[in-house]
């Protein structure tokens, strides 16, 4: 299964950088990114996994309605993108689940953070994505941790996919960086070997980021942002169903592994 998940969430990114972004700004580049998104989705008939935060699912109510009514997964991404506590869990969960009409059963953290397993577990979870079990300086260091799914008490583990010996990330970074045909090697390589992949983006890279004046993003983030972001996933996909490799919510798949 190629499963395939966005993060959508209030693009509050240029923070990180030293930059101001009105949340109006924040909701409008990720609303149009998921549009995109979605559209690309229906064009190759996937299916797809998308982890909201509470607030992104308030203020984008037709981003939510679509991704119900065209037979996407919801899951929670917390209640805000860049503050957190135990109770935004649980919180997160219900408002998702009030405003979509959708069961919510998985869980992100934004940037991938550690969270705590009994907590996740206790706010009604059957899974959990929020690992990368690679290194990266200043952000992973989880090459201790398994890197297919596995489970800690009640609640699977889906790590994001690696490459099998030098566990290379497949995440929207290398998307961006790697030479597309490089990209799909690496792919082949984590699907062959583990019988499924787990990648994920987010809709604010299909918006031009190049503006440093205006986001202060280093190169190695704003490279093939957006329309090239788009003809790069059109690309994958296309070459993903050129293969005849099933794509799949995480919830289908992990029920489909989990009898």
């Amino acid at each position: 299964m190629v499963l395939l998940s966005f993060d959508i969430e209030e693009f509050d990114m240029p923070f990180e950088y030293g930059k101001e972004i009105s949340f109006e700004d924040q909701i409008s580049i990720s609303v149009g990114g998921c549009h995109i998104i979605l559209d690309l989705l229906k064009k190759h008939q996937f299916k797809a996994t998308f982890f909201s935060t509470a607030t992104f699912a308030i203020n984008a109510p037709e981003i939510i309605a679509r991704i119900k009514d065209e037979g996407h997964e919801l899951a929670s991404h917390t209640y805000y993108h860049s503050k957190f506590e135990d109770a935004d869990l649980r919180n997160s969960k219900e408002k998702l689940e009030e405003l979509s009409g959708l069961p919510v059963t998985g869980f992100r953290m934004p940037r991938m953070a550690p969270v705590s397993d009994e907590e996740i577990e206790k706010a009604g979870y059957r899974y959990n994505s929020s690992i990368n079990p690679t290194l990266l300086p200043g952000r992973y260091n989880n090459l201790h941790v398994p890197r297919t799914h596995y489970k800690i008490g009640q609640v699977i583990q889906l790590p994001a996919s690696v490459t099998p010996i030098f566990r290379i990330p497949l995440f929207w970074l290398s998307f961006h960086n790697f030479p597309l045909w490089y990209y799909k090697h690496i792919f082949n390589k984590a699907y062959r070997k583990d019988g499924y992949v787990n990648i994920y983006f987010h809709p604010w890279e299909f918006y031009d980021l190049n503006d440093k004046q205006r986001f202060g993003f280093p190169g190695y983030v704003s490279k093939n942002t957006g329309l090239k972001m788009k003809d790069r996933l059109d690309q994958l996909m296309t070459w993903v169903n050129k293969n005849q490799y099933p794509t799949a919510t995480i919830a289908s798949f992990l029920q489909s592994i989990d009898q």
